[in-house]
């Protein structure tokens, strides 16, 4: 009888218990949340001053700008031509229903111009050149070179952190329109070749709906995933975990961030975007 009671009686103390340790488990999660962003925020205040202060030298900003920039090229230009032709494709038939098949250069530019040709190319250096600087100083930390650095007297941050930001800061706006020209191409040839639009109508209608302010609004948002990007790979390889397990997780957790605040910029900036050019023209939005 006693058992059964006491058996009773420990049934609330082990859902009090459950509903602590949950609560003590979001708390912590919390706690480290904020941890994280500060430490980052310090970081990239960091990597600006000594930006500011004392400019990388030349050697490591030019090696970093052919590491991103130029070896970056055919990646983004084969994903930027593919992504043109895949758009005329799935655009044509619902196009073609309406009977606006001429205006299909319009909607495949305006696309690519404005929204996927930033954020693919993007997301493509994200994967190639965010993973492989998060790699490169995890393995640094690792191996103690990092420290090494800093007990000779050179500042690791100016020395390694600042060319890797500056280069993904100002070669990804240069990328991003490689890959509008690419898809434009891209959808071009498969609409005219393919789908047999006439192309005076493919090159007139993308005259009329895509402007400026378009190819601005795309170029400006690449400069915030860019640094996003070159940021985001620094601080995940300088504080990598010991072991080769850490340097693969910060590999993988630069690239899966650097996403998620990519997508999470672009709608930022695309409300924002948005909200100044209705607020300068605000009778200056086509209608198909």
């Amino acid at each position: 009888m006693a058992t059964h009671t006491e058996t009773i009686s420990d049934e609330p103390a082990s859902k009090l218990r459950w509903l602590e340790d949950w609560v003590a488990g979001w708390g912590a999660a919390a706690i480290q949340c904020v941890v994280s962003v500060g430490d980052i925020t310090l970081f990239t205040f960091r990597t600006f001053a000594w930006m500011f202060t004392r400019w990388p030298r030349r050697e490591a900003v030019l090696a970093n700008f052919n590491q991103v920039g130029v070896l970056s090229l055919p990646v983004v230009a084969v994903t930027g031509t593919f992504i043109g032709m895949v758009l005329a494709v799935q655009s044509y038939s619902q196009f073609k229903m309406l009977g606006m098949e001429s205006r299909l250069g319009a909607v495949i530019n305006m696309t690519l111009i404005r929204e996927l040709g930033p954020v693919l190319a993007a997301t493509m250096l994200a994967g190639r050149v965010g993973s492989a600087m998060a790699a490169e100083l995890g393995t640094m930390r690792v191996t103690e070179q990092i420290d090494a650095l800093d007990i000779m007297g050179a500042n690791p941050i100016h020395y390694l952190v600042a060319p890797r930001f500056l280069a993904c800061l100002l070669l990804i706006p240069t990328l991003t329109i490689m890959a509008d020209f690419m898809g434009v191409f891209g959808g071009y040839f498969y609409s005219v070749t393919i789908l047999g639009i006439d192309r005076h109508h493919f090159w007139y209608n993308s005259q009329q709906f895509v402007g400026h302010w378009d190819l601005f609004s795309g170029v400006f948002k690449s400069f915030f995933f860019g640094a996003v990007i070159g940021m985001v790979g620094c601080y995940r390889g300088f504080n990598c975990s010991p072991g080769a397990e850490g340097v693969g997780r910060a590999a993988t957790a630069s690239f899966v961030y650097s996403f998620v605040l990519i997508l999470f910029l672009d709608l930022v900036l695309n409300i924002l975007i948005e909200t100044a050019h209705n607020s300068l023209w605000p009778d200056a939005n086509p209608v198909f």
